[in-house]
């Protein structure tokens, strides 16, 4: 039994994807080539495979509801998320393909009984855990988004861009009732 309902899944994965589309906005268009390491991925790249990341993850649990996973099912639904990133070459399909796909990942974890959070998903050995629930990794998705986010908001320092969220927050301190 979870108290973590699918609603709330879908409720967080929203906050979490609005977050990364408002770093992608903010980002000027002539920084997206920026990499904070020459061997790192770019901000159009970071984004774009956020924009992927949920497709595969859709695909295993929702249209396939794969209840045991392969190498060979692993390397296909990657290959299809990697087109899928391949495809975003513009800011534009960028911005698109993560306020879509996330509304698509969004609106299937709302759609999500207990049961199906609570179904286990193996994996052939030598992986370890040899199975997870469904919920655990599904929660791998929004963990991954937060991770590379955090690059993000990273590269946004390194161009001269204060992230929104630490904007919010000086705002906030700013006002006579917040120091209080």
């Amino acid at each position: 039994m979870t108290c973590y309902s699918g609603t709330d899944f879908g409720r967080a994965f929203r906050t979490v994807r609005n977050n990364t589309i408002l770093v992608a906005m903010d980002i000027p268009a002539e920084q997206w080539g920026f990499r904070a390491t020459p061997e790192s991925m770019s901000v159009h790249e970071i984004l774009a495979h956020l924009a992927g990341y949920t497709t595969w993850q859709l695909k295993l649990h929702g249209e396939d509801k794969k209840t045991f996973v392969t190498f060979e099912d692993f390397g296909a639904y990657i290959g299809a998320s990697k087109a899928f990133e391949q495809a975003c070459n513009t800011r534009e399909a960028v911005l698109q393909a993560l306020e879509t796909e996330g509304e698509a990942f969004a609106s299937f974890l709302d759609s999500l009984s207990e049961a199906d959070l609570a179904e286990r998903v193996g994996f052939p050995a030598p992986i370890d855990p040899p199975s997870k629930t469904r919920f655990e990794m599904l929660m791998g998705a929004k963990e991954h988004e937060m991770h590379h986010r955090a690059q993000l908001m990273v590269c946004q320092r390194l161009v001269g861009v204060v992230p929104h969220l630490t904007r919010a927050r000086q705002a906030r301190m700013a006002t006579p009732a917040a120091r209080n």
